[in-house]
């Protein structure tokens, strides 16, 4: 899940950190924001999305990126446009980025025995 805060500033950064960390597999891999859904809760904000990662893993659901009509071209991540979406899920990466300098990545993985 992507922090995604629709600013130009940080999708862009976002994308690129991706990018970065994901190469060439990087397009590929679904980037969400349910921020789009919920708003910017503040403090709460990591707290809901690591929800929303744990629901995705149990539902094998990808959340939407909701309002999502006009995409920077540069932008070009899949974003998963305004529409879940069904996938398997077993890892999810959840980026919440605070003020402050409060920055976090949690991974979490579907429990296997």
């Amino acid at each position: 899940m992507a922090h995604g805060t629709s600013t130009a500033e940080n999708d862009s950064i976002e994308t690129l950190a991706i990018k970065i960390v994901f190469g060439d597999h990087a397009k590929k891999v679904p980037a969400s924001s349910p921020k789009s859904q919920f708003g910017h809760l503040i403090g709460a904000t990591g707290c809901a999305e690591l929800i929303t990662c744990i629901k995705a893993i149990q539902e094998n659901t990808l959340p939407m990126t909701m309002n999502l009509n006009d995409p920077d071209p540069e932008l070009d991540l899949d974003y998963v446009p305004n529409q879940p979406r069904k996938a398997d899920v077993n890892t999810v990466m959840s980026e919440s980025f605070g003020f402050g300098g409060q920055n976090n990545v949690l991974i979490i993985r579907r429990f296997t025995e």
